[in-house]
């Protein structure tokens, strides 16, 4: 009688809920995090010498939150938190998703040993890239709405919420407009993926490794921080000329925006909001990675093999 060797399994389904679900619990937790990184990316540079009221509205992550929260109340923290867990929940589910299974068509199917780094990255800039092309509609809608509280006190507010906003930008912009800024979110998302899902296999392998670590709590803890820290160092300025793009109607594309921030704001334009984009995505990461682990153990079943 053959050998029967046990192997680890979860179908794609089951880590598709399972990363849904784990995107959109880290999103709950991060989302005032992320509009205050939103709200520092779309201020414009004051020019110099001007007077007390043209001092920037929003200064630094906490500045910022403390501002929202006291014009807009707390509530204003979670503005766009709908389209948040909308994109998180197709994204989210989809970019992790498809990792496993596009790193292992990359290497083949009876590849044993560790992958090469190289290949995870290729296998998350690919799964990232076609997710967002699925999900920017709501990744649009999340930063409009996120937008709308820098608009002048008695100025009506253009959406009433996130299915208002996808039904007014369809009647007024057109189907099209749901995927503006679709090239710097690719290219962004892409990226970021690979900095996050890429480093925090390789950074978990090489941690497991080390004695008295194994597939622990604090593994994916040091992983996961580590994972955001890559993504923000790497994804910044993508990020900010996504979020400019998808904010201000005013850039006629991607080049233009690029240009037009190199030129009034300077490259530290680009690193806009890092402080609070590292605060969220190193926390968004840990959460998101934490909980993941957790939920995956509820499908992971031993299968016996020849």
């Amino acid at each position: 009688m053959a050998d029967l060797n046990p192997r680890i399994e979860i179908s794609f389904l089951e880590t598709f809920i399972c990363s849904a679900f784990a995107a959109c619990f880290a999103e709950l937790f991060t989302v005032p995090l992320d509009t205050a990184k939103v709200r520092l990316q779309l201020q414009k540079k004051i020019p110099a010498g001007g007077d007390g009221d043209h001092l920037p509205k929003y200064r630094g992550s906490f500045g910022t939150l403390s501002t929202i929260a006291r014009e807009e109340g707390i509530s204003g923290l979670w503005k766009g938190v709908m389209a948040g867990l909308h994109r998180q929940c197709i994204y989210g589910g989809l970019r992790i998703g498809l990792y496993e299974p596009v790193k292992t068509f990359l290497v083949g199917s009876d590849f044993i040993g560790d992958i090469p780094l190289y290949q995870k990255i290729l296998a998350a800039l690919l799964t990232g890239a076609i997710a967002i092309i699925v999900a920017n509609p709501t990744d649009l809608v999340k930063v409009r709405l996120q937008s709308e509280g820098k608009l002048p006190a008695g100025v009506p507010r253009r959406y009433a919420g996130a299915v208002d906003a996808y039904y007014t930008i369809v009647k007024l912009e057109g189907v099209g407009a749901l995927w503006t800024g679709l090239g710097p979110n690719i290219a962004r998302n892409a990226i970021v993926n690979a900095a996050e899902l890429a480093s925090y296999d390789q950074i978990k392998e090489i941690i497991m490794k080390i004695p008295g670590f194994g597939d622990s709590f604090l593994t994916h803890m040091l992983a996961g921080l580590a994972a955001g820290f890559f993504a923000v160092c790497i994804g910044s300025p993508i990020d900010v000329v996504k979020s400019r793009m998808m904010g201000d109607s005013t850039y006629r594309n991607t080049i233009d925006c690029f240009i037009k921030t190199m030129k009034t704001e300077g490259i530290m334009a680009f690193y806009k909001g890092f402080l609070p984009n590292f605060t969220r995505l190193g926390t968004w990461n840990v959460v998101m990675f934490l909980t993941l682990e957790q939920v995956k153990k509820v499908f992971l079943r031993e299968v016996l093999y020849d």
